[in-house]
């Protein structure tokens, strides 16, 4: 009996050993859990962030243990990357946003359109039946392809009445980054600084990478499973972040 105990505690040891190295060092499941990235990602999304593409700093791992500084085997992000990161206001909150801004960038909206390094990003108007959330509301708003300077385009939405119209200049610091909702009205970002502000590069977490299973708790509660048809989005599994 004793032999069993001991065997069974040495196996359960290795397999949470095993788990905590995929976690920190290649790949980490979340949960969205608010609508300031729909319609990209939508509440009730599962997905796996890579671990392994920008590096490893003290924010890889859990609880985020303050024994080293920097980042290790670093790797610059892309514009238009769609990032875990960790909130400078706390280093703990895990935030998931649309790298809009680089290191040096000015990053501006004016009448209601995004500016970088004082040229408009480009953004064509598409018709498109989406119902976009912002909290428990269903708000109306008008869908964008958005394409930054280095090509990227995804699907943007500003609210068609109260969308931020004019701001002021931001200047991104070095080895810091700039990032946005692409709900654009509904969401907490780099916009304002007291709250996230610039979020610097030892902040990054991982690179959101494929939605692995999600569910719309608005159809009823996931043991239903006479709703399941309603519940799981079937046509959202595997599906890859960055794609429109």
């Amino acid at each position: 009996m004793k032999k069993i105990i001991i065997d069974n505690t040495i196996t359960i040891f290795y397999a949470l050993l095993i788990a905590l190295l995929i976690r920190s060092f290649f790949f980490q499941p979340f949960y969205i859990p608010s609508s300031s990235m729909e319609p990209n990602l939508l509440v009730g999304d599962r997905f796996f962030a890579t671990k392994f593409t920008y590096g490893f700093s003290r924010h890889s791992f859990p609880f985020s243990p303050n024994l080293f500084n920097d980042r290790f085997l670093p790797n610059k992000p892309k514009r238009g990357d769609v990032i875990v990161f960790k909130t400078p206001a706390d280093n703990r909150t895990d935030y998931i946003k649309r790298l809009i801004g680089l290191p040096k960038d000015v990053v501006q909206i004016i009448n209601g359109d995004l500016y970088l390094n004082e040229a408009k990003v480009k953004k064509n108007k598409i018709n498109s039946k989406i119902k976009i959330n912002c909290g428990e509301n269903i708000i109306d708003v008008d869908f964008y392809n958005e394409t930054l300077p280095n090509g990227l385009t995804y699907l943007a939405a500003y609210n068609k009445k109260n969308t931020m119209l004019n701001t002021d200049k931001f200047i991104v610091p070095l080895n810091h980054y700039f990032f946005m909702g692409d709900n654009r009205d509904c969401s907490k970002d780099s916009r304002y600084l007291s709250s996230v502000g610039y979020v610097h590069f030892d902040n990054l977490v991982g690179k959101a990478s494929i939605i692995f299973f999600s569910t719309n708790s608005k159809e009823g509660n996931f043991f239903n499973f006479f709703r399941w048809s309603k519940i799981i989005r079937i046509d959202r599994l595997l599906k890859r972040v960055n794609e429109n």
